[in-house]
């Protein structure tokens, strides 16, 4: 009972990202896989968080088949990040979140860029560009709608 993100908008939100080979990339929502391949092509360390043990077990399989390799895959809250791995030249988030998780943005480098569409049933989606160690600079970019992103309560 999910969706793919449409091709304009993994387009949109990569070339948001301004990703260039050997950045490392936490993506937040692995899904199918579809945006984690993209990354790869374009030459990302990516470490991915699904909390879908079903789709993150089919996409961990999957992925590797096709030659698309990430730096990590992970069954997990992707409201938490991935502090350990932390920090990221840029954060995705492939599902609309109704506030931003300020774990996230913790784990951005200095400079570092994380995307996100925020929002309930329509998202905007979002830019921070980390300036400084509690500065952030946001840009809006319009409407988009996403499946919600979950937070395990646990």
């Amino acid at each position: 009972e999910q969706t793919i993100s449409q091709p304009y908008t993994v387009a949109f939100q990569t070339e948001l990202m301004q990703i260039k080979s050997g950045d490392k990339v936490l993506e937040i929502g692995t899904g199918s896989g579809y945006q984690t391949a993209v990354l790869c092509l374009l030459g990302a360390k990516v470490f991915s968080i699904e909390r879908q043990k079903k789709l993150f077990k089919k996409t961990s399989k999957f992925l590797p088949k096709l030659g698309y390799r990430a730096k990590k895959l992970i069954f997990g809250d992707g409201y938490k990040g991935l502090v350990e791995q932390a920090p990221f030249k840029s954060i995705i988030v492939t599902a609309g979140a109704p506030f931003v998780p300020k774990p996230l943005l913790a784990q951005l480098e200095i400079g570092g860029r994380l995307v996100i569409p925020v929002g309930d049933d329509v998202q905007t989606m979002t830019l921070f560009v980390r300036k400084g160690p509690k500065d952030f600079e946001k840009t809006e970019f319009g409407e988009f709608r996403f499946v919600p992103l979950l937070e395990d309560k646990n």
